[in-house]
C-alpha cells in the first residue's frame, strides 16, 4: 500500500495550486457569460465509434492516443480526447441539431495517451467553445475575437494569431490529388511519421514539425492555390474583418490542425512566453461534422484552450488568494455554539468567513487569524456568551487595528450596517 501513487501523466491539484485555477476559471466563465454563451456538459465516457467517426480514423488522436477499453457489456468505450464530437452527438441525440443557432461552452478533463510535458498531461483540462448553426464570416471573426480577448483578460503576453483556410470539401479533394502525387515523388524527403501518414491522413503532413519535412514542403503544392473563387472571397472577407478589429495575424498555409473535420477557417493562438509548446488556443470551422455524424447539414465553428497552459501563462496576480473577510475566534461551549450560528448568518452576506474549530487558546487563534490576513476578527468567549454580545475588530492593510465595535447577537440591523460600511463599501 505504501507504493500507491498517481498514474504517470496525471497530477493532484492541491488547495494552494487551485487558487490560480479557480481565479482563471472564474475569469473565463465571466467572459463567456458576458458574450451570452451557454454551458453544456457531456459525459467523460463515450462510445469509441463517436470519436472514430467524428475525429477521423487516420488521425493521431484516434490511432495512437485514445484511452479505449471494453466495458462489462463488451461495448468499446473511450475516455473523451476532445469535446467537439461529444457536443455534436449531444445536439443530434437531443433533437437540437434541427436548424440550431447555439453558442455553447464546456470545460473539464480530457484524456490522451501522450508523452507528459509542461502544460500537457495525459489527463488534461480543456475549455471549448462551439458556435453551432452559424456559417457567416462574422461568426469566424467573433469566435476568434472572443478567444483573443479572453487570453488578454488573463494577462497572457506575446500572443500571436496564425490563420489559414482549408477551403470547402471540393477544394480539399482537388488539392489532395495533386498533393498525393507530389508526396509519392518526394517520399524519401519526408520523416518516417509523415511517410506513414501518406495513406491515412496526408493533409496532416503539412503540420509536421520535422525540420527536414518542413524544408521539403516548401516546394509542395499549396492548398490555397486550389481554392474556388467563392472560398477565396470568403477568406479575403475574413482577413478584412480581423484587420477592422485590429487583431494582428500571420498567415500559415501549412496550418491544418490535427483533426479531419475542419473546413475553411483554421486558426491557432500561440504565446512566445511558452517556448516550443506555444499553442494556447486552436480551432476552426467544421461545417460537415454534424451531418457526417447523422444530423442535418449544420455549419459550425469552435475552439479549445488547454487550461494547464493557461495556468502556466496567466498573470501572477491570479496566484493571490482572496483574504478572509471575517475570522471568528471562539472558546467555551456556549461561545462555540453562538460562533457557529453567527458564521452561517455572515456567509449570507457573500463574505469569506472562517470559523476557528481548533479549540486552541485565544493567542493561538489570533496568530492564525493574522496569518490569514483577515480584514476583521470577531471574538466570542465566555463573557461575550454571557452578555449575548460579540466584539468585532477591523484591521487596515498593514494589519493595524483601526476600529472596534460591540454588537448584540440579536441586533441584525447594526451588524448589517457595520458590514456594509466596513467590508462591502469597497
Amino acid at each position: 500500500m505504501n507504493n500507491l501513487k498517481n498514474l504517470r501523466g496525471t497530477v493532484d491539484l492541491l488547495p494552494a495550486q487551485l487558487i490560480k485555477w479557480q481565479n482563471v476559471e472564474k475569469i473565463l466563465v465571466e467572459q463567456l457569460e458576458r458574450a451570452s454563451i451557454k454551458e453544456i456538459r457531456t459525459p467523460i465516457l463515450e462510445m469509441t465509434e463517436l470519436f472514430i467517426r467524428g475525429i477521423g480514423e487516420g488521425t493521431d488522436v484516434v490511432s495512437k492516443e485514445m484511452y479505449t477499453f471494453l466495458d462489462r457489456g463488451e461495448r468499446s468505450c473511450t475516455l473523451r480526447p476532445e469535446g467537439t464530437a461529444s457536443v455534436a452527438r449531444a445536439l443530434i441525440q437531443n433533437g437540437i441539431s434541427s436548424n440550431p443557432l447555439e453558442k455553447l461552452w464546456y470545460m473539464g478533463p480530457m484524456f490522451r495517451y501522450e508523452r507528459p510535458q509542461a502544460g500537457r498531461q495525459r489527463q488534461f483540462h480543456q475549455l471549448g467553445v462551439e458556435f453551432i448553426g452559424y456559417d457567416s464570416v462574422r461568426s469566424d471573426v467573433e469566435i476568434i475575437a472572443l478567444a483573443w480577448d479572453m487570453l488578454g483578460k488573463l494577462g497572457i503576453k506575446e500572443l500571436n494569431l496564425e490563420i489559414n483556410t482549408l477551403g470547402d470539401e471540393n477544394d480539399r479533394l482537388n488539392f489532395q490529388e495533386s498533393f498525393l502525387r507530389w508526396l509519392e515523388k518526394n517520399k524519401s524527403s519526408l520523416d518516417l511519421d509523415s511517410q506513414k501518414r501518406i495513406a491515412k491522413n496526408p493533409l496532416r503532413i503539412l503540420d509536421s514539425k520535422d525540420i527536414q519535412t518542413k524544408k521539403a514542403l516548401e516546394n509542395a503544392p499549396r492548398l490555397f492555390n486550389f481554392l474556388s473563387e467563392k472560398s477565396q472571397k470568403r477568406y479575403i472577407d475574413f482577413k478584412k474583418q480581423l484587420e477592422f478589429l485590429k487583431i494582428p495575424y500571420l498567415e500559415n498555409f501549412n496550418l491544418v490542425r490535427g483533426l479531419d473535420y475542419y473546413t475553411h477557417t483554421a486558426f491557432e493562438i500561440t504565446s512566445g512566453a511558452l517556448g516550443s509548446q506555444a499553442t494556447v488556443c486552436g480551432g476552426g470551422r467544421y461545417d460537415n461534422l454534424i451531418q457526417q455524424m447523422g444530423g442535418r447539414n449544420t455549419p459550425a465553428i469552435g475552439f479549445a484552450m488547454g487550461l494547464e497552459r493557461l495556468i502556466l501563462l496567466a498573470g501572477k496576480e491570479l496566484d493571490v488568494p482572496r483574504n478572509t473577510d471575517i475570522y471568528i475566534i471562539n472558546q467555551g461551549d456556549v461561545a462555540e455554539s453562538l460562533a457557529m450560528n453567527l458564521s452561517r448568518k455572515l456567509r449570507n452576506y457573500d463574505l469569506l468567513v472562517e470559523l476557528d474549530l481548533s479549540g486552541a487558546s485565544f493567542s493561538k487563534q489570533f496568530k492564525k487569524a493574522n496569518k490569514r490576513k483577515s480584514k476583521s476578527i470577531i471574538i466570542i468567549g465566555d463573557d461575550e456568551a454571557t452578555n449575548r454580545k460579540f466584539v468585532i475588530r477591523l484591521f487596515d492593510q498593514s494589519g493595524n487595528e483601526n476600529k472596534e465595535e460591540v454588537i448584540s447577537f440579536e441586533d441584525d440591523i447594526v451588524l448589517e450596517k457595520w458590514i456594509n460600511n466596513n467590508l462591502l463599501a469597497n
